[in-house]
């Protein structure tokens, strides 16, 4: 820390080591702070050089605090899902998490978003169809329970012939405007109850990967006209003598850390 004078002065070196640090930009009102994990949304800095009237800047210095509140997700589903009715719609669940951060699954099929902005959502499902009829799927999107206009995906599927089930994997994607804390679905209705999405386990000869009954992905595309300072994402909320309180997303993650600079 660039060191201060006493109240009284000091002597000619003293003075002109501390003016010259000044003007070489050294003023002695910055520190660091890393904030608090285990979930914590806020984070105290104690430094006896803030005052009531001071201003707190935050500048990140790690990859996790200028990286981390970038929204993503990867999801799917490792069982099987099926219909009981032809005239019921029936949200996609998902119960297996690969990645997220600023999203989750919430219900097992609505996944929530902590921040506002504009999301494309990609999605793949692997239907089946064991009856010896062609058979037609509906699949569209929702957010908050309300159906979204114009995001409905009509698909065919072919019987089953021989030994073997009628297969198809449908999949497209939409770009949805989201404040925090909405949630979308992925709603589906078939033709027939013989209709379903299926989980396969690996197979063999060649040995490949199991077959997910659904796989989704979202990701972050732009802020929209819900955001709020969506990369702002740690803010000084409050300022007392002697210490300043952050507050932030709830954090997990170790090491977002940001410089501070201290103004009057």
């Amino acid at each position: 820390m660039f060191r201060r004078l006493p109240p009284f002065g000091g002597d000619q070196r003293a003075v002109a080591e501390i003016v010259n640090g000044i003007m070489d930009g050294k003023t002695n009102n910055t520190g660091s702070v890393t904030l608090a994990t285990a979930g914590a949304t806020t984070t105290t800095i104690t430094d006896a050089r803030i005052g009531v009237d001071s201003v707190v800047t935050l500048t990140p210095i790690s990859m996790t605090a200028s990286a981390s509140y970038v929204p993503y997700g990867s999801f799917q589903d490792l069982s099987d899902q099926t219909i009981a009715s032809t005239t019921t719609a029936y949200p996609m669940e998902f119960d297996t998490l690969d990645f997220a951060l600023g999203m989750s699954v919430v219900d097992g099929s609505k996944i929530k978003v902590d921040y506002s902005g504009l999301y494309n959502f990609q999605f793949s499902s692997q239907f089946l169809n064991t009856s010896s009829q062609i058979q037609d799927i509906s699949v569209w999107f929702s957010k908050n329970g309300v159906n979204i206009p114009n995001s409905n995906g009509e698909f065919t599927i072919t019987e089953r012939h021989g030994s073997i089930d009628g297969s198809l994997i449908a999949t497209f994607n939409l770009f949805i405007e989201l404040a925090k804390n909405d949630y979308v679905q992925i709603n589906w209705r078939a033709s027939n109850t013989s209709v379903s999405m299926e989980y396969i386990p690996a197979q063999t000869s060649p040995t490949r990967p199991a077959t997910p009954s659904v796989i989704l992905t979202v990701s972050y595309v732009s802020p929209n006209a819900f955001t709020t300072n969506l990369f702002a994402d740690a803010f000084v909320s409050a300022i007392t003598n002697g210490s300043a309180t952050i507050t932030h997303p709830a954090n997990s993650v170790a090491g977002v850390t940001y410089d501070y600079v201290i103004v009057g």
